[in-house]
């Protein structure tokens, strides 16, 4: 039986939660004005909350409705399909090559750090786990700041797994990469690797905490003891 639920559903769906008061404040938090990272995104005024109960009322979409709602202009529909994704990836035994190919394929529409940070690990740091990581690597050299988020947020699946090497040979590549969005990325990642093993993260940091920056280094550091936190900031490890 064909599944009556499509795109155009799930748009009339998230419209029912619309907020205009929420819409300008969250237009302001994700950066959409000129020249800012998200210039142009639309938002319509949801929380994450009200999307995910949108998309587990409504999981048998197909993948090609879904990827009609990933080209949607208005950023909650596009996290609604990130969200359909990760949930059929997560589901679908037989899907998931189908589904890490619509993920890489349209990129472009992943294009805030929310949108990443939601999937990019469930879907791309999963497919990979058993695979050739290749694709991290041309990742992390993109001119585009959001491939190169997919691509250090992918290794949280690794890290979750207690494998860091993918985790740190990414994160200093992006030692030097001009972007905030970058930064913060890299020192959480750093971070999730010191809750599980902190030698690991500290041989890192001793290595590179003088050469990476500043708000990377102090989100790495973000769990550390006040004492240790100012070695640091200070270069005198």
């Amino acid at each position: 039986m064909t599944c009556s639920v499509n795109a155009e559903t799930i748009k009339k769906e998230l419209k029912k939660y619309s907020n205009t008061e929420k819409a300008n404040i969250l237009q302001r938090f994700f950066k959409t004005g000129p020249g800012e990272y998200a210039e142009g995104d639309i938002f319509i005024g949801l929380k994450v909350p009200e999307i995910r109960s949108v998309v587990n009322k409504n999981v048998d979409i197909s993948l090609t409705e879904v990827k009609k709602l990933l080209k949607s202009k208005i950023h909650e529909e596009r996290l609604a399909a990130l969200l359909f994704l990760v949930a059929k990836f997560d589901k679908q035994l037989n899907e998931k090559e189908t589904i890490y190919n619509i993920y890489i394929k349209n990129t472009k529409y992943i294009n805030n750090w929310d949108l990443v940070d939601l999937s990019a690990y469930r879907i791309v740091g999963a497919y990979l786990l058993k695979r050739d990581k290749s694709i991290l690597y041309e990742l992390v050299e993109s001119t585009s700041l959001w491939e190169r988020r997919i691509a250090i947020l992918s290794t949280f699946h690794y890290i979750k797994n207690n494998d860091f090497k993918d985790a740190l040979k990414i994160s200093q590549k992006l030692l030097k990469d001009e972007h905030d969005l970058i930064h913060k990325a890299v020192g959480w990642m750093l971070k999730e690797i010191g809750k599980r093993d902190l030698p690991v993260e500290e041989k890192f940091l001793k290595m590179y905490h003088k050469i990476m920056p500043r708000t990377m280094l102090r989100s790495a550091i973000e769990r550390f003891p006040e004492n240790k936190r100012l070695v640091y900031l200070k270069g005198k490890v």
